[in-house]
């Protein structure tokens, strides 16, 4: 199991960075990973603060989630020999970052520009190109640094992809519990009750979400962060990845990066939660009231697209049993359900 050891969240937090570092015993050189909005952004103010601890700092932007980009950060790492890398921005620049340091055997400390998905918190990433189109084991953060401030300057949408990827957990959880029952796989409480808080916490902020108030920017930062613990107590993204994350990273092979992860998992969910019989109405209205995707065209794709990526989602990782079943929906079925939920027209 592995847990941060420090996690704030906070305004104008990110010249604590370097007094995390000390206080956790870092020392040499710190390595901070970042993007080219992000570091100038961000970064900057990281590596001020990671330098006045006494840390000498080296610094790589990198632009693009792919193989190519983490090697360059792999061969950074063996070039300056860090103690601990520093990933500053999104989700792919943290998730760059978090491999990139799992590979070196090092630890990382994350520390997100934006709220749009869990993967600030979670030992889980996943990169473009990579062997598995989907998010692979990689190491949780030693620490977490959220500033409210920062992320809450960031475009809205990347919030409110955040808030998608969190009401997929309704569904997440529904798949983890069909599992445990059909095919005696393990499933711990604990671990699901704490993704499902997460989503109950952001529905019921939706107001200061929509507003971009410092509470509700807080609501969606320390939920993600909740998303990210329990799947390292879980000891596998089970608590908060299910058929509706298979979708996701199905639609990315059938129709490419046209919209957020988190914008995606949160339509999925909506088409999950009708296949498990549950409160699908609730999450649709959720994602519409906030102004997150709730169909086809707010991501940005076909009708002929969903229904694609609906039928080929459960090949993507046979072993992980969901609703989706052992050999998947029927084109016919996936078409009625993206229908019925309103999902396509």
């Amino acid at each position: 199991m592995q847990l941060p050891r420090e996690v704030i969240v906070g305004v104008n937090i990110l010249d604590r960075v370097g007094e995390i570092c000390t206080k956790q015993g870092f020392h040499g050189t710190a390595l901070v990973v970042s993007g080219p909005i992000t570091y100038p952004l961000a970064g900057v103010g990281v590596a001020k603060s990671a330098t006045k601890a006494g840390l000498r700092v080296e610094h790589i932007i990198v632009k693009e989630s792919t193989e190519a980009s983490l090697n360059q950060i792999v061969q950074m790492i063996k070039k300056t020999k860090p103690s601990i890398v520093l990933a500053v921005g999104g989700g792919k620049d943290i998730d760059l970052g978090k491999l990139a340091s799992a590979k070196a055997s090092i630890p990382f400390m994350s520390i997100p520009t934006a709220a749009s998905h869990d993967g600030i918190a979670s030992p889980y990433a996943s990169i473009k190109g990579g062997p598995k189109p989907y998010s692979i084991r990689a190491q949780a953060p030693i620490a977490i640094i959220g500033d409210i401030g920062v992320i809450a300057d960031s475009p809205y949408d990347l919030l409110a992809a955040g808030c998608g990827d969190i009401v997929a957990k309704y569904s997440a959880v529904k798949d983890w519990q069909l599992a445990h029952k059909l095919k005696n796989e393990y499933y711990g409480d604990y671990a699901a009750e704490l993704a499902l808080m997460s989503a109950e916490l952001v529905t019921k902020n939706s107001k200061e979400i929509i507003e971009r108030s410092k509470e509700g920017v807080r609501t969606v930062v320390e939920a993600l962060i909740s998303c990210g613990v329990a799947m390292s107590i879980a000891g596998s993204s089970r608590p908060c990845s299910g058929a509706e994350h298979l979708f996701s990273h199905a639609l990315d092979i059938v129709a490419g990066e046209t919209s957020l992860h988190g914008g995606r998992t949160g339509v999925g969910a909506i088409m999950c939660a009708y296949l498990h019989g549950s409160n699908w109405e609730s999450i649709r209205e959720f994602l519409q009231e906030i102004g997150a995707p709730s169909s086809a065209k707010e991501l940005k794709v076909s009708p002929e697209q969903v229904v694609k990526a609906l039928t080929m989602a459960h090949s993507l990782r046979p072993e992980r049993y969901t609703i989706l079943g052992e050999t998947g929906v029927t084109e016919g079925a996936a078409e009625k359900v993206a229908r019925a939920t309103g999902v396509i027209g």
